[in-house]
C-alpha cells in the first residue's frame, strides 16, 4: 500500500527523488550511518510505493525532511508509526538529537508505543562513548544546525525550563517516578522543549544554556522511568540526555547522566558495563569541573559499580574519595539545581548498597541507619527503599525482630509514593519472609500479609 504520508512530504519538498536520496545520504554520512550510503532514488520510489525502511533509515529520513522542511518531523509523520511500534529504535548517539526527542516523546505519550517499548530488552553493551573528537564533531553539527521556527529564544524561556525542572524533580523525589507529574513532564519535553530547540538563537550562549536545560529535563525523564522499572525508556531517555548536554558544552551535566546510566546497570546486575559507564562519567572535564557535590554523586556511584563487579580495593578507595568530595562541598558556593538532594543521607546510603554488594553486612547496617537517621522528611521515596534495604541486611545477619520492624517502617513510608523501586523492596521483603511467613499470627506473618496488600494496590 502506497505511503501516503511520506508521499505528501516529498511533494511539498519539492525536490526530485534523486535529489532527495543525495541528501538523505548526506544525513547519514554526518550521523555515521555507512550502510546507509549507498542508498539512491529507486529507494525512496520503494519507500513511498509502501516499502519500510529497516535499521537506521526510518531516522535518518526523518531528520532529512525535518530539515528540509523547517519543521520537526516524526516516525508517526511519514506513516511508519507502525514500524516504530513494532522495533523500537535502539539507543545510540548517531541521530540527530531534535528528531529523537521529537519521536521519543512521541513514543513514550502513546500507551501502546511506549508498552512495546517497555517490553524490548535492556541492554547498553553495544553503547560505545563516542571519543572526545566525536563529541565535539557533535557539538559543532549543533551549532551549525538550522534553526526550524522562527521563534527568538531567550535566557527567560531557559529560565522557564529550569523553573518547570526543579518543580517536576521535587516532585519526583517525594513521590517517584510512576505518578502523573511524568506525564506532563514528557509532554513538556515533546512540545515545548522540543519547539524552543528548533528556534533561533541570538548568540551562542542562549543556545548552549537552552541545551543543558532541555538535556537536564531528558535526563529527568530517563530518571523517572528508571525509577518506575521501565529501564528500555529510561536509556533512551538518559542516552538522549548526554548527546545534548554534550551538545551544550555541559561536562559535568553529561557526566551527571552517564552516572545515572551506570547507577542502572547495577541495579540491573550489569556490572561490567556499570563500571564502564561510570569511569565514562569521571573521564575529563565532567569529573574536573563539576562541584564537589556532584563529584561526590559520581564517585560514590563508581563505587558501587566496583563493588558490583568484585573489586573490593578500588570500591573501598573510591568511597573515600566520595567521603572526601562531600565534605568539600560545604567549601563552595553556587551548585546546580541538580545536586540539591544529594547530602549525608544519599551517600550513606549509597555507601550501604556498596558495603552490602562486597558481603559487609555489618557496615552496611551502620550506614543505611545513619541514611535513615540524617535523611530529610522530603525525600520519601527514598526513605522508603532504604528501609528496605535495612531490613534486608538485618534480617540476612538474623536479626528477624529488628527488620519486621524496619520493614513496617518502610511499609508506613510508601504512602503516596509510585515508585518501582519503592515496589522491588517490597517485593525482596517478602521472598525474605517467605521461610517465617508459614507461622500464622506471627511478627513475620503479619507483616507480609501487609506487604502482600501494598502490591496488590500498586
Amino acid at each position: 500500500m502506497r505511503n501516503t504520508k511520506l508521499d505528501a512530504l516529498v511533494q511539498e519538498l519539492g525536490l526530485s527523488q534523486r535529489q532527495l536520496a543525495a541528501r538523505f545520504r548526506a544525513v547519514a554520512a554526518e550521523n555515521g550511518a555507512t550502510e546507509l550510503l549507498r542508498y539512491d532514488q529507486s529507494r525512496i520510489a520503494r519507500w513511498i510505493g509502501g516499502a519500510i525502511p529497516e535499521g537506521r533509515a526510518p531516522h535518518i529520513l526523518a531528520e532529512t525532511l525535518t530539515r528540509g522542511l523547517g519543521r520537526v518531523i516524526t516516525l508517526a509523520d511519514i506513516g511508519l508509526e507502525q514500524e516504530d511500534r513494532a522495533a523500537p529504535p535502539a539507543p545510540g548517539w548517531s541521530v540527530d538529537a531534535l528528531t529523537t526527542l521529537a519521536t521519543l516523546g512521541s513514543t513514550d505519550m502513546d500507551i501502546e508505543r511506549r508498552q512495546v517499548l517497555a517490553q524490548t530488552a535492556y541492554s547498553v553493551a553495544g553503547l560505545v562513548l563516542p571519543s572526545e573528537a566525536e563529541w565535539q564533531q557533535a557539538a559543532e553539527r549543533a551549532r551549525a544546525r538550522k534553526p526550524l521556527t522562527q521563534r527568538a529564544v531567550t535566557l527567560d524561556d531557559v529560565a522557564s525550563v529550569r523553573e518547570m525542572t526543579q518543580f517536576l524533580s521535587r516532585r519526583d523525589q517525594e513521590r517517584g517516578g510512576r505518578g502523573v507529574g511524568r506525564t506532563a513532564l514528557v509532554a513538556y519535553l515533546r512540545t515545548d522543549v522540543a519547539e524552543l530547540l528548533s528556534g533561533r538563537f541570538p548568540t551562542d550562549h542562549v543556545r548552549r544554556a537552552m541545551t543543558s536545560a532541555a538535556a537536564e529535563l531528558a535526563y529527568l525523564a530517563g530518571w523517572t522511568s528508571f525509577d518506575a522499572g521501565e529501564h528500555p525508556i529510561a536509556l533512551r531517555w538518559l542516552t538522549l540526555a548526554t548527546q545534548l548536554a554534550e551538545e551544550a558544552g555541559d561536562a559535568p551535566l553529561a557526566g551527571h547522566v552517564l552516572r545515572a546510566m551506570a547507577h542502572q546497570a547495577v541495579d540491573l546486575k550489569q556490572p561490567a558495563e556499570a563500571v564502564r559507564l561510570a569511569e565514562g562519567s569521571l573521564s575529563g572535564r565532567r569529573y574536573r569541573e563539576a562541584c564537589w557535590r556532584e563529584k561526590a554523586l559520581l564517585g560514590v556511584v563508581h563505587a558501587r559499580a566496583l563493588a558490583a563487579a568484585g573489586h573490593k580495593a578500588q570500591a573501598a578507595t573510591a568511597l573515600l574519595q566520595a567521603e572526601k568530595d562531600l565534605g568539600r562541598a560545604t567549601d563552595e558556593g553556587e551548585e546546580p539545581e541538580r545536586v540539591w538532594f544529594f547530602a549525608e543521607a544519599s551517600l550513606a546510603h549509597e555507601t550501604g548498597a556498596t558495603l552490602r554488594d562486597l558481603g559487609d553486612l555489618k557496615g552496611a547496617e551502620r550506614e543505611f541507619k545513619r541514611s535513615v537517621r540524617t535523611r530529610r522528611a522530603q525525600f520519601k521515596r527514598t526513605h522508603s527503599v532504604t528501609l528496605g534495604y535495612l531490613g534486608d541486611v538485618q534480617v540476612r545477619q538474623g536479626q528477624l525482630d529488628a527488620a519486621c520492624t524496619t520493614w513496617q517502617q518502610a511499609l508506613d513510608a510508601m504512602t503516596g509514593v509510585q515508585s518501582g523501586r519503592a515496589r522491588e523492596t517490597v517485593v525482596q521483603m517478602r521472598r525474605a519472609l517467605s521461610p517465617f511467613r508459614t507461622r500464622g499470627g506471627s511478627p513475620a506473618a503479619e507483616l507480609d500479609a501487609q506487604a502482600r496488600a501494598v502490591l496488590a494496590a500498586r
